[in-house]
């Protein structure tokens, strides 16, 4: 368990190994929660609304329907683009 020391303008600094675990670097964002006993830090990705939708129209221009007829419903395509989405930020989490 690595020990850190709450210093002036109650600012702490990561141990090296804690921050390569989390994949967080300076400048990154961590969500803190108050939990039984201690803080949860959890690092979360904030990104310019601008920049999101640009990112999602870009992942939308690649989506097209490649299956048996008939064509799936627009509730099921929608499930389809969520599912998606859900894939495209998975693999961005663990860049």
């Amino acid at each position: 368990m690595a020990l850190v020391k709450v210093k002036d303008r109650a600012q702490i600094t990561l141990p090296p190994d804690i921050r390569k675990a989390l994949n967080v670097d300076v400048g990154d964002y961590l969500e803190t929660e108050v939990v039984e006993g201690g803080v949860l830090l959890k690092p979360v990705a904030v990104v310019e609304r601008t920049k999101a939708w640009d990112e999602l129209f870009k992942v939308l221009e690649g989506v097209r329907y490649q299956g048996p007829e008939p064509r799936p419903s627009p509730e099921e395509e929608g499930r389809m683009v969520a599912e998606m989405i859900r894939a495209y930020r998975k693999e961005r989490r663990a860049k």
